[in-house]
């Protein structure tokens, strides 16, 4: 056993460590849910992290995006992610991609990649990963945040909604306020699901939409459906 794991190899096996260290995940933001989403995972011991961010760090992002320090102000976040990634488990292979994520792009990034965890901040940007996931048929973790808000919910392509059933209409909103802890409630919340997808353990977020309002300090879980006129997924 490595002792590096040895409190979560009690709980998932070896089998189930072995199989993150054999996964890929690729994660789409560096920033407020990136960062918890993101450094769980690599404490976790997921094997290879394919991370990407176009933006470059600001002061502001300061009470939210732990993977960044003051000292790395005008860098690019992928580049200073994957450089806290490396330091914080050294067994942990990231690669680092400094651009926007589009329909031009959005193949490439992924890769290999065995999971998609959706850490941005926009819906634009959100249904792309989501097409991507469903043309490569692989499950999409998303994640979002506002205010004291957040929500969650996984996408396992022929299985379940697609985001394009559960927020059909969704708008982006720009500069949206956020505290930085509901930031990482919903972080570690989507690496947790992930953890449970790829190793079979417990109940996970699939064909259900998890809703958090740490304001009223209430978490509430409601089970979604398919659409039968869903663009993105109705043929599956």
């Amino acid at each position: 056993m490595n002792e590096r794991y040895a409190r979560q190899e009690a709980l998932l096996g070896k089998i189930g460590q072995d199989k993150l260290e054999d996964t890929t995940v690729f994660i789409a933001g560096a920033g407020g849910l990136g960062s918890p989403a993101s450094m769980y995972l690599a404490a976790a011991g997921i094997g290879s992290i394919r991370i990407c961010d176009m933006d470059v760090i600001e002061l502001s992002n300061m009470n939210r995006q732990i993977l960044h320090t003051e000292e790395r102000i005008g860098s690019s976040k992928a580049e200073s992610a994957k450089k806290t990634l490396e330091h914080l488990n050294p067994e942990c292979s990231v690669t680092a991609f400094s651009e926007r994520i589009d329909e031009t792009s959005v193949l490439r990034v992924i890769g290999d990649a065995d999971i998609i965890v959706d850490c941005m901040d926009n819906f634009d940007a959100r249904f792309t990963l989501n097409k991507a996931a469903l043309d490569l048929d692989i499950p999409l973790m998303h994640g979002a945040v506002a205010g004291f808000t957040g929500q969650a919910t996984l996408v396992v392509p022929g299985k379940t909604p697609c985001l394009s059933c559960i927020f059909q209409n969704a708008k982006t909103t720009t500069k949206t306020p956020v505290l930085g802890a509901i930031a990482g409630v919903i972080g570690s919340i989507e690496a947790a699901e992930v953890v449970k997808y790829l190793t079979g353990t417990g109940n996970t977020l699939a064909g259900k939409l998890l809703l958090y309002d740490g304001a009223e300090n209430t978490m509430e879980i409601f089970t979604v459906k398919k659409s039968p006129r869903c663009p993105m997924c109705a043929t599956l």
